[in-house]
């Protein structure tokens, strides 16, 4: 799907927040309502907007702990094992397969430093993983990026 600036600010406006109105981002782009709600079902049949989710603070639900563990496979012959695992750990938020010193990164969310090392027991037992490499997050500062406007893109290239 080929999208134009209209497209780019209609996305930007749920990235900051999904909930946002139809009227409220007509109003800001300059559009109907029905064109931008008719431009935001293209962009949902197309999979470029793939779901809507709700941002939790998950420190005020007692998950104080959060870390990166890079997995070192043992060969590749363990990739699908470790995908597997990482979609069926309630602790893994998000599995990304990598370049460089390991095969897949995890970013994990546990309740303390106690169910983070029962974590990574439990994570150097899977299949094929050689050993792991740990990361504690200690603050976070940006989890979202806006998208670019087609002319920004063409002035940083």
């Amino acid at each position: 799907m080929q999208l134009d600036n209209t497209d780019l600010l209609i996305l930007n406006h749920l990235i900051e927040n999904a909930r946002e109105s139809a009227s409220n981002i007509a109003d800001s782009v300059g559009m109907s309502v029905p064109a931008v709600t008719e431009r935001i079902k293209k962009l949902q049949d197309s999979g470029v907007i793939r779901g809507y989710s709700v941002d939790i603070n998950k420190q005020k639900l007692g998950m104080d702990v959060n870390a990166f563990i890079t997995i070192i496979s043992e060969s590749s012959a363990y990739f699908e094992d470790v995908v597997n695992q990482a979609n069926n750990s309630q602790n893994v938020v998000s599995c990304y397969t990598t370049t460089g010193t390991g095969s897949h990164i995890l970013l994990v969310e546990v309740e303390n430093t106690t169910s983070l090392e029962k974590l990574l027991r439990d994570i150097q037992s899977w299949p094929g993983v050689k050993r792991t490499e740990t990361q504690l997050i200690l603050s976070s500062y940006k989890s979202t990026k806006l998208l670019i406007k087609k002319e920004e893109e063409h002035v940083r290239s």
